[in-house]
């Protein structure tokens, strides 16, 4: 399915209204850690159809990380029904994504 791109106007529809869990990356293009986690973050999305796979760009939405408590990049916060389930700060592997959706 691919990675699809969540701002302020299209957040509530593709995030808290999903019928799936979704992963959500907060990351900024500038951030080290956020690109090295991008590629990771994109082999999920496309591996995977029973979960929806969003990032939300804090310089371009700061409204939305205000919103979410996002203090620090990048961060990982899974929503299942509209709420959050689990959250992650930091670069992490593959594996630890995973292990954060199954919480979810």
């Amino acid at each position: 399915m691919g990675v699809i791109s969540v701002t302020t106007e299209n957040f509530e529809k593709e995030v808290i209204k999903s019928d799936k869990p979704v992963l959500v990356d907060f990351n900024a293009g500038w951030c080290g850690p956020c690109r090295m986690l991008k590629p990771t973050i994109h082999e999920i999305a496309n591996e995977r159809s029973d979960i929806k796979v969003a990032a939300v760009d804090v310089d371009n939405d700061g409204e939305l990380a205000a919103q979410f408590g996002v203090f620090s990049i990048p961060c990982l916060v899974v929503f299942k029904n509209g709420e959050e389930v689990a959250r992650a700060v930091g670069f992490r592997p593959k594996e630890d994504i995973l292990d954060l959706l199954a919480q979810g």
